[in-house]
C-alpha cells in the first residue's frame, strides 16, 4: 500500500519558519516527481514546489514562494522536505505532498497519482 505522510505543520508568526516532511512508504521515489501543493479555504489547490528524482535533482517553484521556500530530498529516508522561511499570512493553507512517476515537474494536481493527507500551516500576522 502506497502512503505519503506529511508532518511538520503548525502555527507560526509572520516572518517565522517551518519545515514540512513527506515520507513515502510502499513506494520508492527514485523515479517520481514529488511536489507540494497547498489549499486555502475557499481556494483551489495550488502548486508550490516540485522536485524531480532524476540525477540532476531538478526543481520548480511557484513565483509566490521563490527565495523563501526550499525543497530537498533524502534518498535513504525516501523523504522530501519543504523548508519554509519568511512566512506570510497568505501562506496559510493545508499543505499536501503528491507524487507521480515522471521526470517532468508539472503544476497541475491532476497529474499526480498519490497524495498525502495534508498538514495545516497557519501563519499569524
Amino acid at each position: 500500500q502506497v502512503q505519503l505522510v506529511e508532518s511538520g505543520g503548525g502555527l507560526v508568526q509572520a516572518g517565522g519558519s517551518l519545515t514540512l516532511s513527506c515520507a513515502a512508504s510502499g513506494l520508492r521515489l527514485t523515479k517520481d516527481v514529488v511536489a507540494w501543493f497547498r489549499q486555502a479555504p475557499g481556494k483551489e489547490r495550488e502548486f508550490v514546489v516540485g522536485i524531480s528524482w532524476s540525477s540532476n535533482n531538478n526543481t520548480r517553484y511557484a513565483d509566490s514562494v521563490k527565495g523563501r521556500f526550499t525543497i530537498s530530498r533524502n534518498n535513504a529516508r525516501n523523504t522530501v522536505y519543504l523548508y519554509m522561511n519568511s512566512l506570510k499570512p497568505e501562506d496559510t493553507a493545508v499543505y499536501y505532498c503528491a507524487s507521480h512517476p515522471s521526470v517532468v515537474i508539472t503544476t497541475s494536481p491532476l497529474s499526480y497519482q498519490y497524495w498525502g493527507q495534508g498538514t495545516q500551516v497557519t501563519v499569524s500576522s
